[in-house]
């Protein structure tokens, strides 16, 4: 049976990227250092949470939510995603079934307005929920939702309704994870670096050294794809779409964009609608 591994546009085995909660203040700064480097953040929002139009930013108010022009002028058209993040932030597991459908579902519905982004996913908040979670979300029409539980590992998820990320910012092992991450040369299954956090913890903490460090150490390189959450998932998803002929000799792209495939030891590129030889039979 020849190798066969999913690779990232321009055949790229490896992918980063960010995840940063609750639409406060101190956002401004994290798109700075982000953009400045190349990485693609990915902010939840809760479109219920919204400070009052009119609100100033105190210095000393570390947890600061945005007013929704603000978060507009931040977040739309900056190349980053907007997700879901539940209309008021409530725990999933505290809510009755209706009520957690109705902060998916109305935040969907707001978020996709405000920003004129079809929203693909978001964040758990405080990283709770259950079985009954997973159906809400794919009934809501949404794909993936982050957890706050660190895998400390690179893999793509088998269920990205149970989207693990790597490691929070404070993690103490993020600098040991970051050079394993850029220094893994023998790559079979693709790997992603998955970061998440909330930007007043910078505040909070006076610690943006940490963000400033890590994006100056993991952006930039040529070997890497730097993706909003829902690209890396919409990749993903589009991948398992290929329809691949029963002794592999040939694959075929029904998708919209260039999906790209390593086969044994060569990198395939295969257009929209395209189909391709392998060059190889099982």
């Amino acid at each position: 049976m020849p190798s066969i591994n999913m690779r990232f546009p321009k055949g790229l085995k490896k992918a980063v990227t960010l995840s940063y909660d609750d639409g406060v203040a101190s956002d401004v700064r994290l798109m700075e250092i982000c953009k400045a480097h190349g990485l693609k953040v990915t902010f939840n929002i809760n479109s219920g949470c919204f400070a009052p139009e009119g609100s100033e930013y105190r210095e000393d108010d570390i947890y600061c939510r945005m007013t929704k022009s603000d978060c507009i002028k931040l977040y739309k058209d900056s190349g980053m995603e907007v997700a879901v993040h539940g209309l008021t932030h409530s725990a999933f597991t505290n809510l009755a079934p209706g009520a957690r459908a109705r902060e998916v579902a109305e935040d969907k519905v707001n978020l996709e307005k405000i920003f004129d982004q079809t929203m693909v996913g978001g964040a758990y908040p405080y990283g709770a929920y259950d079985e009954a979670s997973l159906d809400i979300l794919t009934q809501c029409g949404l794909g993936y939702y982050r957890t706050v539980t660190s895998t400390h590992d690179f893999n793509i998820p088998r269920d990205f309704r149970v989207l693990d990320p790597t490691c929070h910012h404070a993690d103490p092992e993020l600098d040991t994870l970051v050079d394993r991450f850029l220094n893994q040369t023998e790559i079979y299954d693709p790997l992603m670096f998955y970061l998440w956090g909330h930007s007043y913890e910078f505040r909070r903490d006076n610690n943006w050294e940490i963000i400033e460090n890590f994006a100056k150490k993991i952006g930039g390189h040529s070997d890497i794809w730097y993706g909003t959450n829902a690209e890396i998932y919409n990749y993903v998803q589009l991948y398992k779409r290929l329809v691949w002929r029963s002794d592999l000799s040939k694959v075929f792209n029904p998708t919209y964009m260039p999906i790209f495939v390593q086969v044994e030891d060569k990198i395939l590129e295969i257009k929209p609608g395209e189909t391709v030889e392998t060059k190889v039979t099982c």
